[in-house]
């Protein structure tokens, strides 16, 4: 191999380098700013629902309890998404994994929310599959590495 070729090469692997870098911190953004914005939805959902809106169907069976029980628990979890979201800005490792946490109880939570509003809990369903999915591939040391 000459020279020319090796020195190509070196500058292209950091170029793909550098492309892996800022689509990580991409990811991580996109993942705390829709941990802002499902914090928010959960926030109003469940203030519709405690205060028993027409928005929701009327005739829905829920796991367990009533519309109101459910509109605590998703007010609860939308402050929790908020608060998240917020820590994910700061960069730290826990905050990465309360973020996880949080879209992943979110996610459950969501699905037993399925009666009151289906497309909109399935919806929120796959918007927290995909914050967890860059939270954890694209968190972590490589994002503290190119943070550095």
């Amino acid at each position: 191999m000459s020279s020319a070729t090796l020195r190509s090469s070196r500058y292209d692997t950091s170029a793909a380098s550098d492309a892996s870098e800022s689509q990580g911190i991409g990811w991580i953004v996109f993942a705390s700013i829709m941990l802002f914005l499902a914090g928010t939805w959960n926030v109003i959902d469940g203030i519709l629902a405690i205060s028993r809106s027409h928005v929701y169907t009327a005739s829905a069976h829920y796991v367990f309890s009533d519309l109101r029980t459910w509109g605590w628990i998703v007010l609860a979890l939308g402050i929790v998404q908020l608060l998240a979201g917020g820590y994910l800005l700061s960069g730290s490792e826990w905050a990465r994994w309360f973020g996880v946490a949080a879209a992943g109880i979110n996610s459950i939570g969501q699905l037993m929310f399925l009666p009151a509003y289906p497309f909109w809990a399935l919806s929120m369903f796959v918007l927290d599959l995909l914050i967890i999915y860059a939270l954890a591939v694209y968190g972590g040391s490589r994002l503290r590495e190119s943070a550095a």
